[in-house]
């Protein structure tokens, strides 16, 4: 008798453009998965900068709404029944890593894993939707991890001449020139970078923090499924988003503790990094920051809605999560001729960061547009989402319709910009050379670092700080020049910088008291 099977919700997934396959994956490969199952009780709904009494502690959240023993015990049972070991089951995070072969993961979740030649690499791909039997129908809501292809990109830019060609900032510069608080260094606030390769060295952090004069920060790296503090020597690589968001991040904030979450480029790489930062009780942060991400349509919709629900659980916990809304301008770097926004940047439950280009005149900001290189220099992302509603706290912003067939009015990204230029770049210390980068990847800890000073100065965490920053846009230096392609800049909220650069003095008002 055949087994009564359920497909897992928003499972589907085509096979990688661009890659050719070279057979099936041996049957006694062995890979981790990570299955995600659903809350004991659905969260509330997150929690505000003005909500700050009704946060909950880790802990108690992990009781009441992570994973319930029984959803577990019911998981675990299933593995063994297959073959699989459990791994690892965590409630807070919802989530259990199972191990296995190719053939008992094919048996199990109803696949037919096969490699492919990915730009010379071997990859792991699994095709069309999964399936579990349907004693697990809605307590599984995800499995992430049979499918190994890169997953997103990062967002920075090089300028392309050292940094003898000038016109860059220090990030204590910009910090300055947007009035960002003094006579605070971040104390008593956890950052969290989201890194998926690439590494730091030390040595390359004391250059750059003794040039600027200021202590460096405590910088932790903590390693997820296998990821790790793994430089490779190329400024280009991966090692020059992780420097960047550690250099900018901390000379903003010197005074907080930085957590770096090392994990691959994969669907269930990014997931477990941004739930293991989120429900991490030993470094405990207060604010994420992700310089990582891909088009919306790039992702399963069940990793959509997962990565979701995750950055929700963070809103509710009162950690703020400021997300890079990428570098490719209104396509994202789609072929299609359709507008596309990044993704987890077009989630409603993060600060989605856009860009713009600076010009300075001494100590103030003589001129501020959208960051538009060209199809070769990048530009800042921003549009409509395809995929989120309209979030309650954007319904006055103004968003217009897509520039897609449609017209469809959803989730506008991003919220805020700052500069992102790389001809108006940040210096930073890479692999041991003196460079200009910019990309929305420089705005996200650039924002990091000002929201753990306002933390700080506040007392507590601002926590979720979208629904604030819309009711004082005032708080923002709104930029009114330029276009992403599909979308120009206007007054007020547009999808090229969102309400606009931060005035760090207003906002230390408007969000602090």
């Amino acid at each position: 008798m055949a087994e009564d099977r359920v497909q897992i919700p928003g499972s589907e997934r085509a096979a990688p453009a661009g890659a050719a396959p070279l057979g099936d994956a041996p049957p006694d490969e062995v890979l981790e998965v990570t299955v995600v199952v659903r809350p004991r009780e659905a969260p509330p709904s997150p929690v505000t900068a003005s909500d700050a009494a009704k946060r909950m502690s880790r802990e108690a959240f992990a009781q009441r709404y992570g994973a319930s023993p029984s959803d577990i015990a019911a998981v675990e049972a299933f593995a063994r029944e297959r073959g699989l070991t459990v791994v690892q089951a965590d409630a807070a995070r919802r989530s259990i890593v199972l191990r296995g072969t190719v053939s008992a993961m094919n048996a199990a979740f109803g696949t037919h894993l096969r490699h492919y030649d990915h730009a010379g690499t071997t990859i792991r791909v699994r095709t069309g939707t999964l399936s579990v039997p349907s004693s697990l129908k809605s307590i599984v809501v995800g499995v992430h991890g049979l499918d190994s292809r890169p997953q997103a990109r990062t967002h920075f830019r090089a300028h392309r001449q050292a940094r003898a060609a000038g016109g860059s900032f220090t990030a204590p510069q910009l910090g300055a020139l947007y009035g960002f608080p003094s006579g605070l260094d971040g104390k008593g606030q956890t950052i969290a970078l989201i890194e998926l390769g690439g590494g730091y060295k030390q040595a390359d952090l004391n250059t750059y923090f003794q040039g600027l004069k200021i202590a460096p920060p405590t910088v932790v790296a903590v390693g997820v499924d296998g990821g790790a503090n793994t430089p490779a020597g190329d400024p280009n690589s991966a090692d020059g988003e992780v420097l960047l968001d550690i250099e900018v991040a901390g000379a903003i904030a010197p005074g907080a503790k930085i957590a770096v979450y090392f994990a691959p480029n994969t669907d269930q790489g990014f997931l477990d990094a941004i739930t293991t930062a989120i429900h991490d009780t030993t470094n405990a942060p207060t604010i994420v920051s992700i310089s990582w991400g891909g088009a919306e349509s790039t992702w399963t919709q069940q990793s959509l809605t997962n990565y979701d629900t995750a950055l929700a659980d963070a809103a509710t916990l009162g950690v703020t999560v400021m997300v890079a809304a990428g570098d490719n301008g209104s396509s994202d770097g789609e072929t299609d001729g359709k507008a596309h926004v990044d993704f987890p940047a077009s989630s409603p439950h993060v600060l989605a960061c856009g860009g713009t280009s600076v010009q300075a005149s001494g100590t103030t900001i003589s001129a501020e547009t959208v960051w538009n290189d060209g199809a070769s220099g990048g530009s800042t992302g921003g549009g409509v989402s395809d995929v989120f509603a309209l979030p309650t706290w954007q319904t006055g912003a103004g968003v217009p319709p897509s520039a897609n067939p449609g017209g469809r009015v959803g989730r506008g990204v991003p919220d805020v910009a700052g500069d992102a230029d790389p001809q108006t770049g940040y210096a930073v210390v890479v692999d041991g050379q003196s460079l200009i980068f910019g990309g929305t990847s420089a705005v996200a800890p650039l924002w990091a670092g000002l929201v753990a000073l306002l933390n700080q100065h506040r007392g507590t965490t601002l926590g979720f700080v979208n629904p604030a920053l819309y009711t004082h846009p005032s708080a923002l230096r709104d930029i009114t020049s330029g276009t992403n392609g599909a979308y120009s800049a206007r007054t007020g909220w547009d999808a090229c910088t969102g309400l606009g650069s931060p005035n760090g003095t207003a906002l230390e008002a408007a969000l602090t008291g």
